[in-house]
């Protein structure tokens, strides 16, 4: 069944300002989701010394606190089938809302939580549950916030659509960089590790919260209401339908996932810390310059998303697959010989991964609507568990071979990003 026989939204319409606000209340819901899914990391050494024997060694500890934020990754495919049948089955808002009061709760009792110097081992075992909750809910939220908005808006919108939540997205991950800076900058270390490391738990658990509220304004999407009308939701378990009958589309969104995945785990969350530990950077320097990085990042998730409405996923994912290797590559390249080019060079790549933009744009389009939010959801979360898990074990062990590993891979995931939107632009061009 074609998904675009199923849409009940005119494709020519242009947007209106029911579809801004739709647009901006789920950009706001996922940013606020994906800061709380993301502040353990900037806290981590807090959390380990907290959570934890006092007596246990240092690199035991940062183990099992990482291992912690790694549960949540783990639980982010089983959160996100699940929670995408019922979506398939009860509808997109009823998930949408869950997904985001699963992640505040969670976080708010991060932040009231006793620590292991009160109840013991107790202590570390609670915030792991705490963290599976979580990656269940980012798990749903992701794909179901792309499924959400694509289905409210006119067909010729749906890139932008996707992009604009995207940036929300990415949004989240600056919110929570520079909550760790304002936290560590304004508390002395002694504050930090008594009490407030808790204040950006409670403010995320506090925000998640209202987000839960403001979603109540939302309405069901119009591509579902229909389905329920015409009484043609799937009469089978959704998922079921995709690995049988739409093997092709979980194998071109968990290759565009992969690519995704370069841009966000190598550029934005790893290169921080490269940025000290290869280049010499002070820590303030790398975080500011993070910041900027992400800043571009989410203009450029806009203007990809927009570009694909337009020109086609295919032809943007070839120029911008080229664009993030060039500038990815003189990035890494040339920092040692020119350190003053840090802000430009890393905002310019940050602009570039912005190419992502385009992957939930053909993500959403490649599954029909009765089965696109448990399509959608199996390929990415599976896909970002396998390759974001197994990312920064691979770029560590390219490092000892060369400075440059991190370039190398970039550039390889790039590599594949060309070849899927030479695969696309082919596709549209048979379809013209």
């Amino acid at each position: 069944m074609s998904s675009l026989s199923l849409d009940a939204v005119p494709g020519a319409r242009p947007l209106t300002r029911k579809d801004y606000k739709t647009l901006s209340l789920s950009a706001l819901g996922g940013a606020l989701e994906f800061y709380d899914f993301i502040i353990f990391v900037f806290f981590a050494a807090v959390v380990g010394r907290l959570f934890f024997p006092a007596d246990m060694p240092e690199w035991l500890r940062q183990l099992q606190t990482f291992g912690i934020f790694a549960a949540g990754y783990l639980a982010r495919p089983l959160g996100g089938i699940i929670m995408a049948h019922f979506g398939d089955l009860l509808g997109r808002k009823r998930m949408f809302t869950l997904s985001i009061f699963m992640m505040a709760v969670p976080t708010l009792l991060m932040g009231l939580m006793p620590t292991y110097a009160q109840i013991g081992i107790w202590a570390p075992i609670i915030l792991l549950l705490l963290r599976v909750i979580q990656g269940a809910a980012i798990g749903g939220e992701v794909p179901g916030a792309w499924v959400f908005v694509s289905e409210h808006v006119p067909d010729r919108h749906v890139g932008y659509a996707c992009g604009t939540l995207t940036a929300g997205l990415t949004a989240g991950i600056l919110l929570g960089s520079l909550m760790a800076t304002l936290i560590n900058s304004v508390y002395s270390p002694a504050e930090v590790l008594d009490w407030a490391w808790r204040i950006p738990f409670l403010l995320g658990g506090v925000f998640g919260l209202l987000a839960v509220y403001l979603r109540r304004w939302l309405h069901e999407t119009p591509v579902f209401a229909e389905l329920q009308l015409r009484k043609a939701l799937a009469d089978e378990l959704p998922l079921k339908a995709v690995v049988r009958e739409h093997r092709a589309a979980v194998v071109l969104s968990m290759l565009l996932t992969w690519v995704l995945t370069a841009g966000i785990v190598v550029v934005i969350l790893m290169t921080p810390t490269l940025l000290q530990t290869q280049y010499g950077f002070d820590a303030a320097t790398a975080l500011k310059a993070n910041s900027l990085a992400i800043v571009f990042l989410s203009f450029g998730c806009v203007a990809a998303g927009a570009l694909a409405d337009r020109f086609g996923a295919g032809r943007v994912l070839v120029i911008g697959s080229l664009l993030l290797a060039a500038v990815s590559w003189t990035f890494y390249s040339s920092l040692r010989a020119n350190p003053d080019w840090l802000f430009p060079l890393y905002a310019a790549t940050g602009l570039a991964v912005g190419v992502i933009g385009t992957v939930p744009y053909v993500m959403v389009k490649a599954f029909p609507a009765v089965v696109r939010f448990s399509g959608l959801s199996f390929s990415y979360n599976l896909a970002y568990a396998i390759f974001g898990g197994v990312t920064p074990m691979l770029v560590t062990l390219l490092l000892k071979a060369d400075p440059l590993g991190p370039a190398y891979y970039v550039a390889a995931l790039c590599g594949l990003g060309l070849a899927v939107g030479l695969y696309l632009l082919g596709r549209e061009r048979r379809v013209a």
